[in-house]
């Protein structure tokens, strides 16, 4: 996954967890696509400082998705509603039998994701 991606949805998913002041350094680099040296100067801190506030904030995050895999239950499960949806598409221009075995599959997909949570 590309990593301005991950750092967005890791920040989506527990971003509430960071303090503020992380918050909004975060949100300015990934978010806001500003550079380690506009967000010093725009807090009034060191570029080392907003260095080590980005990487703290990254590690913070990566450890909550380490312990709680919300992130990865969530892409898993995205996978499985869009295979539902390319069955449900192909049952529109199926004949009966073709209708049947992706009902079967769409029932298979879909408990998989109810076994998920």
């Amino acid at each position: 996954m590309e990593r301005i991606v991950e750092q967005a949805l890791l920040y989506d998913f527990y971003g509430e967890l960071l303090t503020k002041h992380q918050k909004q350094i975060f949100e300015d680099h990934v978010l806001n696509d500003l550079s380690v040296s506009e967000i010093a100067a725009e807090r009034g801190i060191s570029r080392q400082g907003v260095h080590d506030m980005l990487k703290r904030c990254d590690k913070i995050l990566s450890d909550y998705e380490e312990k709680l895999k919300l992130i990865e239950k969530f892409l898993r499960t995205k996978e499985k509603v869009e295979t539902i949806n390319h069955l449900a598409n192909s049952m529109k221009d199926g004949d009966e039998t073709m209708k049947q075995q992706c009902i079967g599959e769409i029932e298979r997909v879909s408990r998989g994701i109810l076994e998920d949570f």
